[in-house]
């Protein structure tokens, strides 16, 4: 049986549209400054992927059970619940997690509540880890 298709893909849909119809005002600042950190450390323009999900490059995923596809390297999305960074976050050192501030994680999710609860300093280097481990588990090809 051949592996369900991913829901989540690159598409040519407009960021800016999608961050102008951010709501509240509060979450969409925060959503363009997130879109402008992630695209200055990462050196990638943002792209959409799937229709709420503001992406930076992408990598080929292949797994062992036969599911691959592509993924932005990083990415974000402005949740109602919260900021939701797509930053691999589990191999970051601690030091630098205890200097971020005020977050929660997941498997590969970083979530915040609101930018100003976290250092940006911090939270760009968390960024440029994260770019720096996905160069060497998925290389540029």
């Amino acid at each position: 049986m051949a592996p369900t298709p991913n829901k989540t893909l690159q598409t040519d849909a407009s960021v800016e549209a999608f961050l102008a119809a951010v709501e509240p005002e509060t979450r969409q600042a925060d959503a363009r400054a997130i879109c402008a950190l992630m695209a200055r450390v990462s050196g990638f323009p943002a792209k959409m992927w799937g229709p709420a999900i503001v992406g930076f490059g992408s990598y080929h995923y292949h797994y062992d059970s036969g599911r691959e596809g592509d993924a932005p390297r990083v990415g974000f999305s402005p949740r109602k619940a919260a900021l939701t960074l797509y930053i691999m976050s589990g191999h970051q050192d601690a030091a630098l997690m205890a200097r971020l501030g005020k977050y929660k994680t997941g498997k590969a999710c970083l979530y915040l509540n609101k930018l100003s609860d976290v250092d940006q300093g911090a939270l760009a280097e968390v960024i440029a880890g994260c770019l720096a481990y996905m160069a060497e588990a998925h290389p540029a090809t």
